[in-house]
């Protein structure tokens, strides 16, 4: 399945009745899992699922992005400060600060990108 065919299928797996976002990714090992919802020039919505030891090094984004944990937890790095998080946790990163993420255990979120 390509990538357009996925985003498709996820979207269409949300369309019109209720899914539990954590079942709509799934953990692979010794990798970051990412399934993209949205992308609309005035955002993003991308699922993401970490394996353990798994990270997004830091960089910065022109955006705000809010982090809405799913199952597990991780370590949201902003600004060098340390943000233990876990499911049920949001947290923004504001747009132009350094910021990573890091999966000392299997974790799974949602990144809204806000364009706007």
């Amino acid at each position: 399945m390509d990538d357009k065919e996925q985003k498709q299928s996820v979207l269409q797996a949300c369309m019109g009745k209720g899914r539990r976002l954590a079942d709509l990714v799934e953990y692979a090992n010794d990798s970051i899992v990412s399934k993209t919802i949205l992308d609309k020039p005035s955002g993003t919505i991308t699922l993401f699922a970490f394996d353990k030891g798994q990270k997004l090094s830091e960089h910065t984004s022109p955006y705000n992005a809010i982090i809405q944990v799913l199952d597990g937890t991780g370590k949201i790095i902003i600004d060098g400060q340390v943000n233990d998080v876990c499911s049920g946790e949001i947290i923004i990163m504001p747009a132009n600060v350094p910021h990573a993420v890091v999966a000392e255990e299997k974790f799974k979120m949602l990144l809204t990108m806000v364009r706007t």
